[in-house]
């Protein structure tokens, strides 16, 4: 079955926003999702004009304030209201977990939700191991092995690897989706992902 590359980190509002829309078009297309979480600062910081650190306080409470409340309610997914308490903690360990579960073999689609999910809906702190813990058996993933592993240099390869490869396909924000090698940047983008996997755009 086809793959869709879907570059994302998993504290990423805008990934959540659109995970359940994406994920019903990846089904109805008959398509995997190839989950690539990557270390999106680093990525923002080396690809785009415009670093988080360097956004204006306009452009901010536009794109992570007022954007986030209507595309929660576009996309019928709940939003706290403000940014997550713990946005700014370190974003490697609930990546690499992600990576983990899949280096382990497992369909990670409703793993991935419910860390996006837990972090915008419910204010969690996913470099917290027992919240990872948690949110993993909830739907159904035994979480012991993927903590052990999630901080390993193999995986830790993986996770640099796929944020170089990220910047090197110009990906410069979260989500990112490739259809056939073709790039949509943004959940705003899923109609033209939808519309892509029925019939290509140009080149």
């Amino acid at each position: 079955m086809a793959e869709i590359e879907y570059f994302y980190a998993a504290y990423s509002a805008y990934a959540y926003l659109g995970s359940r829309r994406f994920q019903q078009i990846a089904k109805a297309a008959g398509r995997t999702i190839a989950h690539r979480p990557i270390d999106l600062r680093r990525v923002v910081d080396e690809v785009s004009k415009s670093p988080f650190g360097n956004r204006s306080a306009g452009h901010k409470a536009y794109f992570f304030g007022r954007e986030i409340q209507r595309w929660s309610e576009e996309r019928n997914a709940p939003v706290i209201g403000h940014t997550p308490t713990h946005h700014g903690n370190d974003i490697t360990l609930s990546n690499c977990f992600l990576i983990a579960g899949l280096e382990a073999g497992l369909n990670i689609d409703e793993l991935s939700h419910r860390l996006l999910e837990s972090h915008w809906a419910e204010d969690t702190d996913l470099d917290d191991a027992p919240t990872l813990a948690r949110l993993a058996r909830e739907v159904g993933v035994d979480p012991d092995p993927l903590l052990a592993n999630a901080l390993t240099p193999e995986i830790q390869g993986i996770y640099q690897r796929w944020t170089q490869e990220a910047i090197d396909r110009s990906v410069f924000g979260s989500p990112t989706y490739f259809v056939d090698g073709d790039m949509f940047y943004g959940q705003d983008r899923l109609e033209m992902v939808e519309r892509a996997l029925k019939q290509p755009y140009r080149k």
